[in-house]
């Protein structure tokens, strides 16, 4: 029983069988008619499992590997199923390279490559990336680059180009504890260090409300992309969800942000006489949420153009009125100080069909409002898939949730690794070997060490005049000889300029001169 009590244990804190989907488990209201009583597998405690009896412990461990796995097989399928479009014409365009160059034998292959990344949608940074990294690698080589060279080289950069808009932070823990690294692609969720808000506080909650304030231009998905998401976060950990409608501005939203609560079983508040502005109805959201003891409230705001200056003007409002009524803490004067963590979540909706065009929208939105994060939406409908690359990393912004299809379920989090390999087509979601993406992984590590030791071969020893003088510089009995090479007109029309002193070509030519009168 020791035993099997360490190898639950080692489940319990192995990182990577959790997805990055974790806001915290219900631990309250359990007579609401929306709630389930109990969790998805994802989220399910591993301690009733210890509590249970030998005889039945080690087959329910390896069910919950078994679970594990078959989730991460699904997430990838997911992936690869919504890239199929970006993958078949990225792939094409690749073997069309190989196949023009006479499989990179007959011409450039780097400059078809360059092309074939640039029509992906990849962005102008990532493909110097990847063109500087390839010329790196085979200098000073007579080897050419086979397909899986190039597979290995772009899956590396990818995810690179993925990581620099990303970089977990460190989140402390108490004292005795271990700090952990907080995954930048998972969505955030409120703890019970963040505060409880001071009026009105709900005295059943164990922790504050988290809100998720969600915008984003018409057309892109963005009511959509929250009613997928209100029934992510009831069905898979529990949490009572509401949904905010204040997007008072396109005509209909209103009913479309409620249909979608119906079918995620979720509550919406809606605009009314007396709150009818997207201030107002969120003011009236936020009160109904702290006091009703709701885990997450999502916010739809009006879809608008970064050059609609007043509708701009609108979301930084509504920001503030978050801020203010969450506020934790009175000022001297006895009012509320605004609490700048909130909201959790400021989320930008972007049609990947769009890709880079969305950039400049997407830039200003972030400097007037301040962005946490991206949904990419529709990537199934789109071959522009490597424009998530692109937008992330100009933005310097994780994507937290990709929409890989039309059904409740096809809202995915972001996993840099399964999106490059569903891109690339790579691993057991496209019928390739499982552990093709490792190999690849491997493939490119061995290349770079092969550079390295091509580089410290070539490296010539140095001179021993350099080892006389390692700084480089002249010496003054350098100097000197240089100066007498001048007088004897060796150094033709060579200047030489010393410190203080000018050029030596005016000192020349007046010695020339003075032995032409001496001669005269």
């Amino acid at each position: 029983m020791a035993k099997l009590t360490t190898m639950l244990a080692i489940v319990a804190s192995t990182p990577h069988l959790t997805t990055a989907f974790q806001p915290p488990s219900k631990t309250r209201n359990q007579n609401n008619r929306h709630h389930p009583t109990s969790s998805s597998s994802c989220t399910k405690p591993i301690l009733p499992i210890i509590q249970t009896s030998s005889s039945t412990a080690l087959p329910m461990v390896f069910d919950f590997f078994k679970k594990a796995q078959t989730e991460a097989t699904e997430q990838m399928t997911a992936f690869a199923t919504g890239l199929a479009k970006s993958r078949n014409q990225f792939l094409y365009n690749l073997e069309d390279s190989f196949a023009t160059m006479g499989d990179g034998k007959g011409g450039n292959l780097l400059d078809q490559l360059e092309d074939t990344l640039l029509q992906a949608d990849l962005g102008m940074a990532t493909t110097d990336d990847v063109l500087e990294e390839a010329r790196f690698l085979r200098e000073e080589s007579t080897e050419i680059f086979s397909r899986d060279d190039i597979k290995a080289l772009l899956r590396g950069k990818l995810l690179e180009a993925l990581g620099t808009s990303a970089k977990g932070t460190v989140a402390s823990a108490g004292e005795g504890e271990e700090d952990s690294v907080v995954n930048p692609f998972a969505l955030k969720f409120a703890t019970a260090e963040n505060g409880i808000p001071i009026r009105g506080p709900s005295t059943n909650n164990p922790t504050p409300l988290t809100i998720h304030f969600i915008m984003g231009a018409n057309g892109m998905g963005k009511t959509t992309t929250i009613g997928k998401l209100a029934h992510r976060l009831k069905t898979e950990s529990g949490q009572k969800v509401l949904l905010a409608a204040c997007d008072t501005f396109r005509a209909g939203a209103v009913a479309q942000l409620e249909q979608w609560a119906d079918r995620a079983q979720v509550d919406c508040f809606s605009p009314n006489e007396s709150t009818n502005g997207p201030s107002a109805v969120l003011f009236g959201a936020l009160d109904k949420a702290i006091k009703e003891d709701y885990n997450v409230l999502l916010v739809d705001t009006s879809g608008r153009l970064s050059n609609n200056d007043a509708l701009t003007a609108e979301l930084v409002k509504m920001k503030r009125v978050i801020q203010k009524r969450m506020s934790t803490k009175f000022d001297s004067a006895v009012k509320p100080i605004p609490n700048e963590s909130v909201p959790h979540e400021t989320l930008l909706v972007i049609d990947a069909a769009q890709g880079r065009m969305a950039l400049d929208s997407a830039k200003q939105w972030d400097k007037e409002v301040g962005l946490s994060g991206l949904i990419l939406t529709k990537l199934d409908g789109s071959a522009k898939g490597g424009s998530v690359v692109a937008v992330s990393r100009e933005l310097g912004l994780p994507v937290k949730l990709v929409g890989v299809g039309e059904g409740l379920e096809d809202l995915r989090d972001f996993e840099p690794e399964s999106f490059v390999d569903g891109l690339l087509g790579i691993g057991i979601a496209v019928g390739a070997s499982k552990g093709e993406g490792k190999a690849l992984a491997n493939r490119l590590s061995d290349m770079r060490k092969e550079r390295s030791e091509r580089a410290k071969k070539a490296t010539p020893a140095p001179s021993a005049a350099a080892s006389n003088n390692p700084s480089g510089e002249m010496t003054l009995q350098g100097l000197d000889n240089m100066d007498m090479m001048a007088d004897d007109g060796d150094m033709g029309e060579m200047q030489l300029i010393t410190p203080g002193a000018g050029s030596s070509r005016g000192k020349t030519n007046n010695k020339k001169k003075k032995k032409k009168k001496k001669k005269n």
